[in-house]
């Protein structure tokens, strides 16, 4: 087994993943070869089914994020138009501090789907790695290429054909193939990895390379092709060659199978973003209008982007991309007929009874939140009434007290105000003696 990841990716974070997504993808294409089915298009489906269901427990939680995010929406403009210009300290305190008290009233994190998003991107990431380098992951696929390889590394001078053959063909593979390293395993997974990159017309280049091969080249190219056929493409072969190829030789057909994964790549993708929920109005927010605006931007190009690249990459990452996006589809499909039928209310009650209890656990009682929330509040008003009296003027002072006098001298026998009066009246009186 260690052998066979020799020549997987290596990256420090998306490295481990890949190896273990590598293995599932293993164990997916054996069971499916014990029931004589060897076909890496359709493991590639089951293996991409089988990752988003695993991960559908976060992107539930991310819908259900996006959902109450609508809700609150309304709530959170209020405040941000409230506080609009206002760069004070106090300002900026009260409104990160009212922020905070709306999402906790809906009972979800400030951070929102960041937590799912930074879990599901390096997975799906990593699936790229694997599905760009098959042999390197499944040992199955791998085993096809072992006599040939055999033959290859027996015959003389074989480093400098296959560095010919890297040359004139323009395959890239990842790592980058080396025939100059002197460990024979390292050595047979270049070649492993070149034999694998290779289109149809790559193989005759390899026979005219190797000529005493060539029964074996003709034996191990026709079990490649039963193994990578998906609909009679073969999955190395990017639909731009297979369109080209087949169009000199009048095979329209496959021309228009070939064309079909771009054109269904794109098609998939576009359902998708029409499915998935669309970002509430921001009721003239400049801010929440620009990421809007990027929003938008980003849906009309990520289709058109499949688009172009389908054309270019291997037919076996375009199956990668429609499974993917016929999955994700399906799940918002029903998603969104889910949270159709369920009462956000009773979300935001339990919510908010997680949230009551997380804070007890952390010794956070509900009268400490609402005391210091009164302080803090003081503590803003406070320079206010300061700078209100500050601004008033001599004479708005002195009908201030004339006022308060006023009302004194209208007071009640035995009231309060009656015994202030009798007590400024003697003041008044050792004062002018």
């Amino acid at each position: 087994m260690s052998d066979m990841l020799l020549t997987a990716y290596n990256g420090a974070i998306l490295g481990p993943i890949a190896k273990v997504l590598g293995w599932v993808m293993n164990g997916i294409y054996a069971l499916m070869s014990m029931i004589g089915i060897e076909n890496v298009g359709l493991s590639i489906i089951i293996f991409t089914i089988v990752i988003y269901a695993i991960l559908f427990p976060l992107t539930y939680k991310q819908q259900k994020f996006s959902k109450l995010s609508q809700k609150m929406q309304p709530e959170l403009q209020a405040i941000q138009k409230k506080y609009n210009g206002k760069k004070d300290q106090a300002s900026m305190m009260a409104m990160q501090e009212e922020t905070q008290a709306v999402y906790e009233k809906y009972g979800v994190s400030m951070m929102g789907s960041c937590v799912q998003m930074l879990i599901q991107m390096p997975l799906l990431f990593a699936l790229y790695r694997v599905f760009l380098n098959v042999p390197a992951y499944v040992s199955g696929v791998k085993n096809n290429f072992s006599t040939l390889v055999d033959g290859i590394m027996a015959t003389s001078g074989y480093q400098d054909k296959m560095t010919q053959l890297v040359t004139d063909l323009r395959v890239m593979t990842t790592p980058a193939a080396d025939f100059t390293v002197s460990d024979p395993t390292a050595l047979s997974n270049s070649i492993v990895d070149v034999l694998y990159k290779m289109n149809s017309a790559g193989w005759e280049n390899l026979k005219s390379a190797f000529p005493s091969l060539t029964d074996t080249i003709n034996a191990t190219y026709d079990t490649v092709s039963h193994v990578n056929n998906f609909l009679g493409l073969n999955i190395s072969d990017t639909p731009w060659q297979v369109m080209t190829t087949n169009f000199a030789s009048h095979n329209f057909l496959f021309v228009v199978l070939a064309l079909l994964v771009p054109v269904i790549s794109y098609l998939t993708q576009v359902l998708n973003i029409k499915l998935m929920p669309q970002a509430a109005p921001s009721n003239g927010n400049s801010d929440n209008d620009m990421a809007a605006q990027q929003m938008k931007m980003m849906n009309r190009t990520m289709p058109i982007f499949s688009f172009v690249m389908c054309f270019t990459v291997p037919v076996g990452l375009g199956i990668y991309w429609i499974a993917g996006a016929v999955v994700r589809s399906v799940q918002q499909f029903f998603l969104n007929k889910h949270f159709e039928k369920i009462n956000l209310e009773d979300i935001i009650k339990k919510n908010q009874e997680k949230a009551k209890k997380k804070r007890e656990k952390m010794g956070i009682a509900e009268n400490q939140i609402s005391n210091a929330a009164k302080i803090n509040t003081r503590k803003i008003d406070e320079p206010k009434k300061e700078e209100k009296k500050s601004n008033m003027s001599e004479a708005q002072r002195e009908l201030e007290l004339e006022k308060a006098n006023a009302a004194k001298s209208k007071a009640k026998a035995g009231s309060m105000a009656a015994k202030a009066n009798m007590v400024r009246d003697f003041n008044e009186k050792n004062s002018r003696k």
